[in-house]
């Protein structure tokens, strides 16, 4: 009876270890540094300072779609990290690659490559 009862006892905690997903064996993504805002103004705060190995994500609270990537444009390769955003519909975010690499990224909108108040600089150090 004392092995049934101390079996009973333990079940719980037996079975709480084996479920879920082991957390261990895979690396978490970093935690944005900074959220940049997309508004009918345009971006906010347009340049920013994140450590590197940061992500950035960019939120658009904007009534229509932005797509945003790297500069220069049309190339896109001055921080291909930046090219992870991409599309934004209204109302939704998407986050940078891992900004890695101590430099200045800038950005702006592909669709609108001209408008100032849609670019923006990050500067990593």
């Amino acid at each position: 009876m004392p092995r049934r009862l101390t079996a009973c006892l333990l079940a719980p905690f037996i079975l709480a270890a084996c479920s879920g997903s082991d957390s261990g064996s895979t690396t978490p993504s970093p935690t944005p540094a900074v959220v940049i805002t997309i508004t009918s103004s345009g971006v906010s705060p347009r340049s920013v300072t994140v450590p590197r190995g940061s992500q950035v994500q960019f939120v658009n609270n904007d009534s229509r779609s932005h797509q945003m990537n790297s500069d220069p444009h049309p190339e896109h390769t001055e921080c291909p990290e930046l090219n992870a955003v991409g599309f934004l519909s209204p109302g939704s975010s998407r986050t940078s690659g891992n900004l890695n690499t101590a430099r200045t990224c800038r950005y702006h909108d592909h669709d609108l490559p001209n408008n100032a108040t849609l670019q923006g600089a990050i500067v990593i150090q």
